[in-house]
């Protein structure tokens, strides 16, 4: 609001929140995250606070600068069948930087060296609780809340080396948000919940976390294995089947078309794709 840092809750009609002039501003959503605070707490209180103007808000990515974003490849079998690899017998894992995130209702970045800008919808881990090899069975009490994100790749430049990362991570192609679910509002796990992307309002990508090779538990225990997951780490959770590469013809974005990625219970991220100027 007017470039001063906010915190919000939606009350399910408006917006409730605290700016950083307010007495009683909890601080940001990031911070509150590294500090492995009570999430519930602050958002009961924060429903206790005045309306905000929606339209004076700009949402910025749930955490801007997380020590990680780890990107889980091929955890979807339509998806891999649909893009012709071979299902491999762990996940894919890739980073994003934080200079590639934007947030919800942001514009997404075409960038002037290539014309092959893909969409993926996908479901997002927000990790609220430090910790290694941490086991199945406690993965979920490290997990802060849930959010969505639209994994927008630069699919001929994925495809220039083996590692995919270098086609993941243009400025502003991530979009995250717009809300953080804590996990007592959804099944345990996000088990069971919908997922859809859509291109100017087409069904584009249509599916459900049930079909997860790798849920979120497994996907946790792996990571931790070989790091240490901090409080504001984000997991990306894979794309299902329908994206535009895989389409005949295919299907890329450009510019003045807009994106929704949508999750059962988690909100709509919306983003309009612009030309990014050289």
């Amino acid at each position: 609001m007017n470039d001063i840092p906010a915190i919000a809750v939606s009350d399910g009609e408006h917006l409730r929140g605290l700016t950083r002039d307010d007495a009683g501003f909890p601080g940001t959503l990031e911070s509150l995250l590294f500090a492995e605070a009570d999430l519930s707490d602050v958002g009961s209180t924060l429903m206790q606070a005045p309306q905000i103007d929606a339209a004076s808000v700009r949402f910025l990515p749930l955490v801007t600068r997380p020590s990680k974003t780890l990107c889980v490849g091929l955890n979807y079998a339509d998806h891999t069948a649909e893009v012709g690899l071979e299902q491999p017998a762990v996940p894919e894992v890739f980073p994003r930087f934080p200079s590639s995130l934007i947030g919800h209702e942001d514009e997404i970045a075409r960038p002037p060296e290539s014309d092959k800008l893909d969409f993926e919808a996908e479901l997002v881990i927000v990790i609220g609780r430090r910790g290694r090899r941490i086991s199945k069975a406690a993965a979920l009490d490290h997990v802060a809340g849930y959010s969505i994100f639209n994994d927008a790749t630069l699919r001929d430049y994925q495809f220039r080396t083996s590692q995919w990362g270098i086609g993941k991570n243009f400025d502003r192609t991530g979009a995250f948000g717009p809300w953080l679910v804590t996990p007592d509002t959804v099944p345990p796990g996000c088990k069971g919940l919908r997922i859809q992307g859509r291109l100017n309002g087409e069904v584009v990508q249509d599916a459900n976390t049930d079909q997860f090779i790798y849920d979120i538990p497994a996907l946790i225990e792996l990571l931790s294995e070989t790091m240490t997951l901090e409080p504001g780490d984000v997991i990306l959770t894979g794309t299902p089947a329908g994206v535009g590469w895989s389409r005949t013809p295919r299907l890329m974005m450009k510019a003045g078309d807009v994106f929704e990625a949508e999750v059962e219970g988690l909100g709509i991220l919306r983003n309009r794709v612009v030309d990014e100027r050289p």
